[in-house]
C-alpha cells in the first residue's frame, strides 16, 4: 500500500503523485490511501474564503474517493508527526505527494522526509501542480530568469505533457475516512463574501464553460471587468482542484479550433499560465520576497504610515469609483478582476503611498485564490520593487484608468450602490467636479481622499530618493 498525501492537489484526476502512488505509473505496485493533514502551521496563514473553499474542495474529494470504493483519511496535527504514524498505522510501504515551492512548504516536507526515513518508510515527491518546475526553465548561465519575456518564450516553445490517468477503484485502498471539520472548529469565522462552489466537476465545468466561446476573445475582452469573459479558474489552480495540465490540454483543442484572431486569445490565455509558473519559479528561488522587496535600491523606500487612508481603501471608501469598486468586489465576492488588482495596487502604493505588504496582506485575508507566489509577485509588480516590475515613473491614473476599461461605468455601478443613478461622464470625472456637484450626484458616495496629481509627484520623489538621485 502506498499513502498519497494531498496538499494543494484537491482533485483525483490529472493527479501526477496519485496516478504514481496508485501504481498507475511508475513501478508502484498500489493500491494508494488517500491522506490529508490539517497543519495549523498553514493554517495560521489562513483566511475564512480560503478555508471554506479548500473544505468544500475536501468534501468533492472525499466523494470522489467514496464513489470509487474509497475514502479521505483526515488527521490534524504536524504532518512531521502525522504522516509516519499514517503510514505506520495502515502498513503503507511509502508515502508520496506533489511538491509544493514556498518556503514554509519546502521546509516542512524536508522534515517529513527525515521523520519517514526514522520511521523506515519509503518517500518519493514529484512535480505537479507546475508543468515546469523550478530550475527546468533558466538563462544560459542557468540563473532562474527575472524577466518574463525571455522565460515566456521557452515556457511556450516547452512540449507539455498529456493529463495524467484517474485511478479507480481497483486502485485505492479500501479505507474508513474521517468526517471533516466545520470551519469554526478550525478557527475561522464563515466568510463575508461568496465564495465559488469547490471541487473538480465545479473546476471542469467553469474550464469548459470558458474554452466554449470566452477563450477566443480573451486577448481583447479580459481587460474589462464589466465583462464576464474571464476563466475565473484561479482558486481551481491554487487549490488543485483542476490540473494543469487538464487545463492546458482544453486550451490546446480551443486553439486547434480557433481562426487567427482568436488563436491569438488562447495564445494569450496561455500566456497567463506561463505568468503563474514565473512567478513560482522567482519564489522557489527567492523565498525572500515574500516579506522583502525583490528589486534592490540605493536607500529604503518611505513608505508612509497612514491607518484612516489604508482603512478608507480596505472599505472601498477612496472617491475614486474604479478602486472602490474593486475593493468591494473583494469584499463581496472574495475575488477581484485583474486588471482591477492591478489598479487598487498601483493606487496603494503610488496614490496613497502605502507600503506593498499592507495590501498583499489584505488580499491574502480576503482572496479566494490567493496564492503566494502570484499575489507577491503582482504587487511588487505594481510597487516597482519586484521582478520585472512596472517601472516606478509609469503610474496608473485610476481615474484615466476607470474611463478606459469600465467606459459605461456598468463595473462602477455594480459595486457601489451609491452612484448606480449617476451617468458614465460624472462617474469618470469625479475627481473633477466641485463638493456642491457630487452632494447632488451622489450625496453617500465620498470625494477623492487624495489628488492624484500631486500625490504621483510625490511617488516619483520617493522613489528617486530610494534610487539616490534627489535630496
Amino acid at each position: 500500500m502506498q499513502v498519497f498525501w494531498h496538499r494543494r492537489d484537491l482533485r483525483c484526476h490529472d493527479n501526477r503523485g496519485l496516478a504514481l502512488a496508485s501504481g498507475l505509473t511508475g513501478d508502484a505496485d498500489g493500491p494508494a490511501l488517500p491522506l490529508f493533514v490539517f497543519d495549523d502551521a498553514v493554517l495560521a496563514h489562513g483566511s475564512p474564503p480560503r478555508v471554506r473553499f479548500m473544505l468544500d474542495a475536501l468534501a468533492s474529494l472525499r466523494e470522489s474517493y467514496r464513489e470509487r470504493g474509497s475514502d479521505l483519511v483526515v488527521r490534524r496535527g504536524d504532518p512531521r508527526e502525522v504522516v509516519p504514524r499514517v503510514a505506520t498505522e495502515f502498513g503503507a510501504d511509502r508515502v508520496v505527494w506533489n511538491r509544493d515551492y514556498s518556503g514554509l512548504a519546502r521546509e516542512r516536507d524536508a522534515d517529513v522526509r527525515l521523520a519517514l526515513d526514522d520511521a523506515g518508510v519509503d518517500r518519493e515527491s514529484v512535480h505537479d501542480h507546475l508543468h515546469h518546475e523550478p530550475g527546468s526553465i533558466t538563462t544560459n548561465a542557468g540563473d532562474t530568469y527575472s524577466v518574463y519575456t525571455y522565460f515566456g518564450k521557452k515556457w511556450h516553445d516547452r512540449e507539455k505533457e498529456e493529463p495524467y490517468p484517474t485511478p479507480e477503484d481497483e486502485h485505492l485502498a479500501d479505507a474508513d475516512g474521517d468526517p471533516l471539520p466545520s470551519i469554526a472548529a478550525l478557527g475561522f469565522d464563515d466568510p463575508v463574501g461568496e465564495v465559488p462552489e469547490a471541487g473538480h466537476d465545479a473546476a471542469r465545468a467553469r474550464l469548459e464553460a470558458f474554452c466554449d466561446g470566452p477563450i477566443e476573445r480573451y486577448e481583447e475582452a479580459r481587460e474589462y471587468p464589466a465583462r464576464d469573459d474571464t476563466s475565473r479558474l484561479s482558486a481551481d489552480l491554487k487549490w488543485g482542484t483542476l490540473g494543469v495540465r487538464e487545463a492546458y490540454a482544453a486550451t490546446a483543442e480551443a486553439m486547434a479550433r480557433a481562426d487567427d484572431d482568436a488563436a491569438e486569445s488562447v495564445e494569450e490565455f496561455q500566456s497567463q499560465l506561463a505568468w503563474r509558473e514565473f512567478y513560482a519559479h522567482v519564489l522557489a528561488d527567492e523565498p525572500r520576497v515574500v516579506t522583502e522587496n525583490y528589486k534592490s535600491y540605493e536607500n529604503p523606500i518611505e513608505w508612509r504610515d497612514d491607518d484612516e487612508a489604508l482603512q478608507a481603501w480596505k472599505d472601498g471608501e477612496t472617491g475614486y469609483p474604479v478602486v472602490d469598486a474593486g475593493m468591494r468586489q473583494l469584499r463581496r465576492e472574495a475575488f477581484m478582476h485583474n486588471r482591477v488588482r492591478m489598479i487598487v495596487a498601483s493606487f496603494l502604493t503610488k496614490d496613497l503611498l502605502l507600503d506593498w505588504r499592507e495590501g498583499y496582506d489584505h488580499f491574502r485575508a480576503m482572496l479566494v485564490d490567493h496564492d503566494t507566489a502570484n499575489d507577491n509577485g503582482g504587487w511588487q509588480w505594481a510597487a516597482s520593487t519586484g521582478t520585472d516590475a512596472q517601472p516606478y515613473f509609469r503610474i496608473f491614473n485610476p481615474m484615466t484608468q476607470g474611463e478606459r476599461y469600465d467606459p459605461d461605468g456598468e463595473y462602477v455601478r455594480e459595486y457601489v450602490p451609491e452612484l448606480r443613478g449617476v451617468d458614465a461622464e460624472t462617474i469618470h470625472s469625479w475627481h473633477e467636479l466641485s463638493d456642491a456637484e457630487r452632494t447632488a450626484a451622489a450625496p453617500d458616495y465620498p470625494g477623492p481622499i487624495v489628488d492624484h496629481a500631486e500625490r504621483r509627484e510625490a511617488a516619483l520623489a520617493m522613489f528617486e530618493r530610494a534610487r539616490g538621485e534627489a535630496d
